[in-house]
């Protein structure tokens, strides 16, 4: 199936605004993107990042009419700053092409596969992690959810019991589970992620030792390891949160991190009482690794 693809530019105080009214003429789904390379500022854990100049794009279904939808959009905000319309009819096979261009079978330490349905590896003393697109937003490519792949591939979680904070699709938590863990606990604001972490738990046999759980449904578990990749702000306003999952003895890792922002985040844990250990780092992120002492 094809789709018609439709986008604005437009300023932080009209994008919402475009965004609803393209939902409200039928789009399937509305993203929004930088249109001019600023720099990425966190927003608040319940805020959706908006640029100064950001691109609203819309996937409407193939019998609509992008002419009308240029129409009437232009129509409901005369006067406001809208520029580059750009509509294009997206074929199915692109995305699926680009996803695959983008994700192909990754080995993190020496135990541990990430692949694509299909490109599965066997290896001896070895498991491999299958995903599949569309409900794959993070497989792994990312340096952040890398960074905690390694550590959950370099270092023995047999038995243990595992939290994964921010789970999106869930790949650190099933990870964990191929590589020996007991049990695992999925959290995350968004239920769609919510969503994505059960399919993939299914998809590689693991979903009789993991639980679900938006963070007002989330009390009284403790981990032995708990992985939070979010990023540097939620971070240090979660850190008496997250210290409290973990088991005394417990590890704490924590991903989502500029490198400049490291020093910050290790201090909120150590006023915590860890033990936070030097950064971790690939590209500009980095990992810090936290020990609750027993």
């Amino acid at each position: 199936m094809a789709w018609h693809q439709i986008s604005v530019v437009t300023d932080e105080v009209t994008a919402p605004e475009v965004s609803d009214f393209f939902s409200e003429l039928g789009a399937v789904s509305v993203t929004y993107s930088d249109a001019e390379d600023e720099p990425v500022y966190e927003p608040a854990i319940d805020q959706t990042k908006i640029w100064t100049r950001t691109r609203v794009t819309g996937l409407f279904e193939l019998d609509t009419d992008p002419d009308i939808v240029h129409t009437l959009t232009f129509n409901q905000f005369v006067g406001r700053p809208l520029q580059e319309w750009v509509a294009e009819v997206l074929q199915d096979q692109v995305w699926e092409r680009a996803w695959m261009e983008h994700f192909q079978p990754m080995k993190f330490g020496e135990r541990l596969w990430v692949c694509p349905s299909g490109q599965e590896r066997s290896e001896s003393g070895s498991v491999c992690m299958t995903l599949d697109p569309g409900l794959a937003f993070g497989t792994g490519t990312h340096p952040t959810t890398a960074l905690c792949l390694e550590w959950l591939a370099t270092h023995s979680v047999e038995a243990m019991d595992l939290i994964d904070y921010g789970c999106g699709s869930g790949i650190l938590a099933v990870a964990g589970l191929l590589l020996g863990g007991k049990y695992a606990h999925a959290v995350d604001i968004d239920p769609q992620a919510l969503e994505a972490s059960r399919y993939n738990a299914e998809k590689n046999n693991v979903q009789a030792r993991i639980n679900y759980y938006l963070p007002e449904q989330f009390s009284g578990v403790i981990g032995d390891v708990v992985v939070a990749n979010i990023l540097a702000k939620p971070l240090i306003e979660l850190a008496p949160l997250l210290t409290s999952l973990v088991r005394p003895g417990g590890v704490l890792i924590l991903s989502g991190i500029l490198n400049e922002q490291a020093e910050a985040v290790a201090e909120a844990y150590r006023q915590q009482g860890l033990e936070v250990g030097m950064p971790i780092s690939k590209d500009d992120w980095c990992r810090l690794d936290a020990r609750k002492v027993g």
